[in-house]
């Protein structure tokens, strides 16, 4: 079975309490979230070849939803906010999208907006699954990491600004008249790093000569007559890369900051941050705020999506949970904990790894915007004369091993280290010079998973060797849970 080339696979399991009654399983998803993300052009002048998806814009429309993400070529549509399909459009309009906005005008029109350049027209389509868009008749300037959002009375503001100076402003648009813009034009927010030490600068916020962070991604949600401007610092590539947001009565501000800021923050796990994102609501009226986690492995804008529960207090503040935020969560359809982490927990971390080959086995960090500190593992091997990989089950992204080959004789067995049960597995693979710029049809990821309970005997409890799905993320659910003290083989 062939896998796309040079890539690592890495398996990840969850357990649960014993039980040997027959089991409804839970529909669930988990962060990084499960997508066919686009190859970046950026960096491919020095030949770094790897996937990202960062800033998401999600909007429903008509009981459905799609998801815009920055230089994918198209977007994504889903359903139910778990399963997503790729959509490419008829023209090229999303070729170059950097940091998009999207918003639903009363269910009729989806606007659409974001160039690296920092100019272009306004999108727009009511029938966003065939792909087909129509620009506006104007250019409209300054729409870097911008933000569409139309009041209920019509009228239309665009919020813009990325930068470590700079604050983030915001234009009235005259929606009627092709977003022509009014002439009204304020400065609105920017980073105070004295004060809230989330914004500093640098890996844990820390940076041996910088501490001004960058102040990014605005977004804009109405609740109950309030304005939440919400933005992201203080650097994408960063472990503490969050959401915050400031409260106003106008969308015009003044704007009050947030007293429990950061609203979306992840700095520990196998996938950091949760930044640059944007807060929608479900058909149900629950609130997701979708955000940018950090993988920065063959390069610091190396990113994945992650989707959170949001939701607003008593006192009016807006709050996302991200408890144990890469772990198997509820799916947006149960009743009462849709989000919420489902109690499934990692059992394959530190398990003992061997692997059926290896070209090279690889550690990264990097504590700055700098570049990265790579050690080459020297090669080892246990008792019984297979190669051992200590950077399967580390939990970093930053980690990783590389076949020999790629082909279907390549392996990788892992020792749990505590009984339980097996109800999902995540393999997340790494791109190694793959040499692609672009998005590529025909990739697919194939591979089984085998299960014993002694090492000798073997069960087939996923076999994806004839897939065609692309999935450098994959989550999968069993039908069933199964065993206690495992071994797990992937091929």
């Amino acid at each position: 079975m062939n896998r796309i080339k040079y890539l690592l696979a890495v398996v990840v399991l969850s357990i649960s309490a014993t039980t040997n009654a027959q089991e409804i399983i839970p529909n669930t998803y988990c962060n990084p979230l499960d997508i066919d993300y686009t190859y970046m052009v950026y960096n491919s002048a020095r030949n770094i070849s790897y996937r990202s998806g960062a800033d998401p814009a999600v909007v429903e429309f008509r009981d459905e939803y799609y998801m815009f993400v920055t230089r994918s070529f198209g977007y994504w549509h889903s359903t139910d906010l778990v399963n997503w399909e790729f959509i490419e459009p008829e023209k090229w309009f999303f070729e170059g999208s950097n940091a998009p906005t999207a918003f639903n005008y009363k269910d009729s029109v989806i606007y659409f907006a974001g160039d690296p350049a920092g100019y272009g027209s306004i999108l727009y389509t009511d029938d966003p699954k065939s792909g087909k868009w129509k620009p506006t008749a104007s250019i409209t300037n300054n729409i870097q990491d911008s933000e569409l959002f139309i009041d209920d009375d019509g009228k239309t503001y665009l919020y813009w600004g990325s930068s470590n100076v700079h604050p983030i402003r915001v234009k009235m648009l005259n929606k009627d008249d092709r977003f022509l813009e009014t002439g009204v034009q304020k400065d609105l927010i920017n980073l105070n790093e004295e004060e809230h030490g989330w914004e500093r600068f640098g890996e844990n916020n820390f940076h041996p000569t910088l501490k001004e962070g960058y102040m990014e991604g605005a977004s804009m949600t109405k609740h109950n007559g309030k304005y939440y401007l919400q933005y992201a610092a203080p650097g994408t590539q960063f472990n503490v890369y969050g959401d915050g947001a400031y409260v106003g009565d106008s969308p015009l501000g003044p704007f009050e900051y947030m007293k429990n800021n950061p609203m979306s923050f992840k700095p520990g796990g196998f996938t950091n941050g949760a930044g640059h994102g944007i807060t929608m609501q479900q058909t149900n009226g629950q609130y997701w705020h979708f955000g940018t986690m950090a993988l920065a492995s063959n390069s610091h804008w190396e990113r994945r999506l992650c989707m959170f529960p949001t939701y607003f207090d008593e006192d009016g503040l807006m709050y996302s949970n991200t408890h144990y935020g890469d772990y198997p969560r509820f799916a947006p359809d149960h009743p009462t904990k849709a989000g919420q982490h489902n109690g499934w927990m990692l059992l394959s971390y530190r398990g003992k790894a061997a692997v059926s080959s290896s070209q090279v086995q690889i550690k990264k960090s990097t504590s700055t915007d700098d570049e990265y500190d790579i050690t080459e593992m020297p090669r080892k091997k246990d008792a019984e004369g297979r190669i051992i990989s200590e950077v399967l089950t580390d939990e970093s992204p930053r980690s990783f091993w590389v076949a020999e080959a790629n082909d279907a004789n390549q392996w990788v067995e892992i020792e749990m280290r505590s009984p339980g049960k097996v109800y999902a597995f995540q393999l997340n693979y790494h791109d190694h010079n793959t040499g692609i710029y672009t998005r590529v049809d025909g990739l697919r990821h194939r591979f089984t998973i085998e299960v014993s309970e002694d090492g000798e005997q073997w069960k087939t409890v996923v076999d994806r060797s004839n897939s065609y799905k692309d999935a450098p993320n994959a989550y999968i659910v069993l039908n069933q849970p199964f065993g206690q003290n495992m071994f797990v083989t992937t091929m």
